[in-house]
């Protein structure tokens, strides 16, 4: 209605130009008050149409009612549910060694880093003392050993007393019994490696005195490192041995894949928890205590039908989504109740109400009302 006017009115400016070079004044004025007469009449008869359009079910008008809307065309897809916790690199070959004899540290073998094997000696403490009476022993036992040799060669010709013999024979083996204990006690002033591994710490120096139960090595086997973490109790009967991990290392921003090694039995009375472990690869970036990322597959459809959690709608306990359908010819949005099966990372797994090719409204659902006229 405004662009007529504005049409109207620029043919009368039009008109008032033209006539500029017009003196009679009042043949202008007559001209004015005619085209004000047509401009009356135009405005009428526009006035006039529109109200027969409106009139006449034209849906130019309803076509303007229409809601812009995006669908997602369903496709069967795999759908993964999985139990999210924070969990801790440990390794079950990681331990800090201490002495079994007190004394003074006189000889260090090794320094963090060093790679040592499983019996290898890691410090020495002073023994000299053991030493010099184990030296006294295995004389003493030599002199021992050749009485016992003669008393056994006459006893065997049947010459001397069996008594003789016998003698001869327990001071030897007491002598070997002695000299084996001193030899195990001696071995205790060395602190060796149980295990293969990499030496992490070492806590004491040269000279130091040390006693029974004091840090000395830190001992850590990387090839034999895991995952641990604690579930609540609600997960017991979801999670098995075999149960497929993906692990997230956020500091050294590095991922693995891996499977549950061990499923705890016991539930944490205090914590109400159990624990799982999944083991790692062999590798020299992780270290104990360091902060895992764990998602615990537990869950996992090949053929799922799916759609964004988002776009469900929850009423009077009942799960309905948007599909865009048609009618008479005219695209509508039509209501659907669905069943809803798991839930994942925004994710929802629809079991009932939903199939292969329906177009689900993900975008301008909210205000929709079953039956309205959509565009997308």
């Amino acid at each position: 209605m405004r662009t007529v006017s504005k049409v109207i009115a620029s043919i009368i400016l039009l008109a008032i130009v033209a006539c500029g070079g017009d003196k009679n004044i009042e043949g202008k004025k007559a001209k004015i008050e005619k085209l004000k007469a047509q401009q009356i009449s135009i405005a009428d008869e526009i006035k006039t149409l529109e109200q027969e359009i409106a009139n006449s079910g034209d849906t130019s008008k309803k076509l303007e009612k229409m809601k812009d809307v995006m669908t997602t065309k369903l496709q069967p897809q795999i759908f993964s549910h999985s139990i999210d916790v924070q969990g801790r690199v440990e390794g079950d070959e990681n331990i800090t060694i201490s002495t079994k004899m007190a004394g003074t540290i006189t000889k260090m073998n090794v320094v963090a880093g060093s790679q040592v094997s499983a019996g290898q000696v890691l410090a020495e403490i002073e023994s000299e003392v053991m030493r010099a009476q184990l030296a006294d022993m295995k004389s003493s036992y030599e002199l021992l050993k050749d009485i016992y040799n003669r008393q056994k060669s006459l006893w065997d010709q049947k010459v001397g007393t069996e008594i003789q013999y016998l003698q001869a024979k327990n001071n030897k083996e007491s002598m070997e019994q002695k000299i084996k204990q001193l030899t195990e006690t001696l071995d205790m002033y060395n602190i060796k490696a149980p295990f293969s591994g990499t030496v992490d710490e070492v806590s004491i120096k040269l000279g130091q005195t040390v006693a029974p139960g004091m840090p000395a090595v830190r001992l850590v086997n990387f090839n034999k490192l895991k995952v641990r973490a604690d579930l609540a109790e609600a997960y017991s009967g979801n999670v098995k041995i075999g149960d497929v991990v993906n692990l997230k290392f956020p500091d050294i921003n590095k991922s693995e894949t891996s499977k549950v090694s061990y499923n705890g039995k016991v539930i944490n009375t205090m914590t109400r928890t159990f624990n799982v472990e999944i083991a790692l690869p062999s590798s020299d970036v992780y270290r104990p205590n360091m902060v895992a990322q764990v998602s615990i597959v537990d869950y996992t459809n090949k053929d799922a039908i799916t759609v964004p959690v988002n776009t469900i709608q929850n009423i009077d306990d009942k799960n309905y989504v948007y599909v865009a359908s048609v009618k008479n010819g005219k695209n509508i949005a039509s209501k659907r109740e669905v069943v809803v099966g798991s839930t994942y990372n925004g994710t929802a797994e629809i079991t009932s109400g939903l199939q292969t090719g329906d177009l689900v409204i993900t975008t301008g659902y909210s205000n929709l009302n079953d039956g309205e006229l959509i565009k997308y």
